[in-house]
């Protein structure tokens, strides 16, 4: 069905773009012809649109629709734009973080009610399977039926709303409206005093920056290394302080390592160090390295844990690029290196940021003979966390919108992606709304209109 649907989407380049996810959703029978939404969808490479498309309906018993009150766009969203993920469809809709109210549910959900509030984690769980029932929700054996993705990691994972048929092919949040299946196991509902705009990170973000240190392992007076100063990395920090950490060192570059200093808790200040890669990497000398430094910073040792929150498609250098480029590569190893060097021995590093299949040039010597433990982080598993979230964010323990600087309308998404891709106005996280999104919460960032 899904290579009918591309031949569809491919025959309708001649169309008005809002009509092109139309046609395919009504041809797979996926939405309801008489009812439209607002929604963004891939278009290719490098292009993204807002279009009008078919409303969502419910298909199996157990399924939820929900009305979007907020969704967001997060750095492994521009993995997609880039064409960095296999198998995406034209007029596949995106977005894997969003919240709202529930319009209709099917007659096998029990548990969640029409009219209340509700924030979707970003991966799909039976409830079920093995994993589910440790709370493991990412790596669901039912919900990601991909014969390609479980070939090429050796075992499924579950899947994730808005994020191509390699990861199930499931239709994301960034619209008005979207198909939440298996309801019950996938939604968690809202309390009043907890706005969206602090509930809507519950879904990926916070989860995904938790996991990145519980997982990984950061214990008090552990010095860590953070690549990657966006969203992810800024809460992962937060976390690690939360843990007991001494010193936390982020590697970036402009505009994100001014960001960070200007977003980083007051009370914290004395613990914050950054690292701007490109003074060092594109230096006139050249003489100072990322490793280098952090061993500097570190008593010469380095730190005691490196997380990685940037992602594999980002190479510094030519060889990368032009082997990524060949499809010699799908990922580069410049950063999993950069850690694995960096950290003192028998020193842990975690991958949380997305890699998508191979790499090379990774320095398996120094892993083994230094004895670092390389951690893959895998998606974080939501469920495991998000109920202990909720509780320090209803707490006023947790503040996510520290993180927020924009406000957009789901009509200027499309935009939003080029400008975030650019680094373009300081953007770190946004909060996208649509026409059923509730009043701005006090002390939020205000509508930007592009």
């Amino acid at each position: 069905m899904a290579s009918q649907a591309a031949y569809l989407a491919e025959q309708a380049v001649g169309h008005q773009k809002e009509n092109l996810k139309q046609d395919v959703a009504n041809y797979e029978g996926l939405g309801d012809p008489n009812a439209t939404m607002k929604a963004l969808v891939w278009q290719g490479k490098q292009k993204v649109g807002v279009i009008d498309t078919a409303k969502p309906k419910i298909l199996e018993d157990r399924d939820v629709i929900l009305k979007v009150t907020g969704s967001t766009v997060c750095g492994s969203d521009l993995h997609l734009l880039h064409g960095a993920v296999i198998q995406m469809n034209k007029g596949d809709i995106l977005g894997h973080e969003f919240c709202g109210v529930v319009d209709q549910v099917g007659p096998g959900v029990k548990n969640i009610k029409v009219g209340k509030r509700y924030v979707a984690a970003f991966q799909i769980t039976c409830g079920e399977c093995f994993y589910c029932k440790q709370k493991l929700s990412s790596q669901c054996e039912k919900t990601n039926s991909n014969t390609t993705a479980k070939a090429m990691y050796g075992a499924q994972t579950a899947g994730i709303f808005g994020y191509s048929h390699f990861t199930g092919g499931f239709a994301g949040g960034q619209a008005e409206y979207v198909r939440v299946p298996i309801g019950d196991a996938n939604l968690l509902e809202i309390p009043d005093d907890v706005p969206d705009e602090k509930a809507l990170y519950l879904s990926d973000v916070l989860p995904t920056a938790y996991n990145a240190v519980k997982d990984t392992a950061v214990y008090p007076n552990d010095r860590v290394a953070i690549f990657g100063a966006g969203p992810v990395g800024q809460m992962a920090g937060v976390f690690a302080v939360g843990e007991g950490a001494s010193k936390v060192i982020f590697v970036d570059t402009e505009p994100r390592v001014s960001a960070i200093v200007e977003r980083w808790p007051a009370e914290h200040k004395d613990k914050l160090e950054v690292i701007d890669y490109k003074k060092l990497s594109f230096g006139v000398t050249n003489k100072e390295t990322v490793v280098s430094k952090l061993k500097e910073l570190c008593d010469g040792r380095g730190p005691d844990v490196a997380i990685e929150c940037a992602a594999g498609e980002y190479a510094k250098g030519w060889m990368h690029w032009l082997e990524m480029s060949l499809g010699a590569e799908t990922d580069t190893s410049e950063i999993l290196n950069e850690m694995i060097e960096s950290v003192r021995n028998y020193g842990r590093a975690g991958v949380t940021g997305v890699y998508v299949g191979y790499t090379n040039h990774f320095n398996v010597g120094s892993l083994m003979q230094r004895g670092i433990r390389l951690i893959g982080n895998g998606q974080a598993p939501v469920m495991k966390y998000w109920e202990g979230l909720l509780r320090k964010v209803q707490s006023g323990e947790l503040d996510p919108t520290q993180m927020l600087s924009h406000r957009f309308r789901l009509e200027d998404i499309d935009k939003v992606y080029y400008k975030f891709d650019a680094k373009e106005d300081n953007i770190q996280k946004v909060f996208i709304e649509t026409k059923f999104s509730f009043p701005r919460a006090p002390g939020t960032p205000e509508l930007t209109k592009l």
